[in-house]
């Protein structure tokens, strides 16, 4: 064997597994990035897309060489392509299991070229979600007196990068942005959350409900979230209301429980708290049973129990670097605004909530 080639393979190896020794470890990271153009049949006008984010918008699925060619900001690319008629490239900058820090500091302002580019029509981003998920993890394993400080630390976190990202694409995004839009979070493990704690109440001396301890964190951040887009010109696509309500009324009150469980915009923090973690609590539904109908479901969450499940195919993203590559849109028209399968799959449902908001015209 050449010793050359047997020397790349063992450091191959070597990353590979220094990778899966640290995945479980709070701060293993994984770059995913990609770059997807969905090519128009007649049109050689492009604009682009920016996407900056942790695995949801990389599309994670397990693989650390790997990812959905069709995460949530390429899903979205096919919808702007049919309404421009042009041609969308899709850009990814993502890091898998970066915190809010890391996404703000080593995705938006390290990689800002992406998004001053000329042909540059919409920014958007996602965080926090790992904040959260090491902050459950953390709180999971407590004995004794159970120590809130973590998840209170989460949430103080998400806020304070969630505004200084959109400070900071609202000063560095190229004039021709004509949409920044944040997508929030959605509850992965609700029911598996649905025990008891190990650790104990300091007022009452009982063990806490996991669930009951975590939503009201996640509605937290979700609030500030979407209150942020409100004062600092971005849209705020819902995906906790996507992924954890029905697409029908299931408690009679007169209201799809999806439409119910949206932020409303100029809402306290208080009252939008309540309303999810109290009022509306009743209609939540874990998302690997997402139902578009009163007899119909989905599975929304992969078999982790965290991301989002796909269609259409992997692209190469991970310990070999990013891809660059071209496609046809898989439906060239949208009847209603809706693709044939926008209810079906996670990311297709995180797309099409990015696309409602998309301009008419570049």
């Amino acid at each position: 064997m050449n010793i050359r080639h047997l020397g790349g393979r063992a450091r191959l190896l070597t990353a590979v597994a220094a990778l899966l020794i640290g995945s479980n470890a709070a701060a293993s990271t994984l770059n995913q990035n990609v770059s997807w153009t969905v090519d128009r049949a007649g049109t050689t006008t492009k604009y682009r897309i920016v996407a900056y984010g942790d695995s949801i918008y990389a599309g994670y699925n397990g693989s650390t060489t790997n990812a959905a060619r069709y995460s949530a900001p390429t899903v979205d690319a096919e919808y702007i392509s049919a309404l421009w008629n042009a041609d969308i490239e899709s850009i990814r900058r993502t890091k898998s299991g970066a915190v809010a820090s890391d996404v703000y500091n080593n995705k938006i302002v390290s990689e800002r070229s992406y998004m001053q580019a000329s042909s540059t029509r919409v920014v958007t981003f996602e965080m926090c979600g790992n904040d959260g998920l090491q902050a459950r993890s953390a709180f999971k394993s407590q004995t004794g007196t159970c120590n809130f400080t973590g998840i209170n630390t989460a949430v103080a976190n998400c806020r304070t990068y969630v505004a200084a990202a959109m400070d900071y694409i609202n000063a560095n995004a190229h004039p021709n942005t004509k949409l920044k839009v944040i997508s929030n979070l959605f509850y992965p493990g609700y029911n598996a959350d649905n025990v008891q704690s190990t650790c104990r109440s300091s007022t009452t001396g009982a063990t806490v409900n996991m669930r009951d301890a975590f939503l009201p964190a996640l509605a937290k951040m979700n609030y500030w979230m979407c209150e942020f887009a409100r004062q600092k010109g971005f849209k705020c696509a819902d995906s906790f209301a996507q992924y954890m309500g029905a697409d029908y009324d299931s408690n009679g009150d007169g209201q799809i429980d999806s439409d119910a469980l949206r932020y409303v915009a100029g809402e306290s923090e208080a009252s939008y708290v309540n309303r999810i973690s109290v009022t509306l609590k009743s209609t939540l539904r874990d998302a690997n049973t997402k139902f578009v109908s009163s007899s119909s479901s989905f599975d929304y969450i992969q078999s982790d129990d965290v991301h989002p499940t796909f269609t259409g195919g992997t692209v190469t993203a991970g310990l070999f670097g990013g891809s660059t590559g071209t496609g046809a849109p898989r439906q060239s028209t949208f009847t209603g605004g809706k693709s044939t399968i926008w209810n079906r799959y996670g990311h297709e449902r995180m797309g099409w909530a990015l696309s409602v908001f998309n301009p008419t015209t570049p």
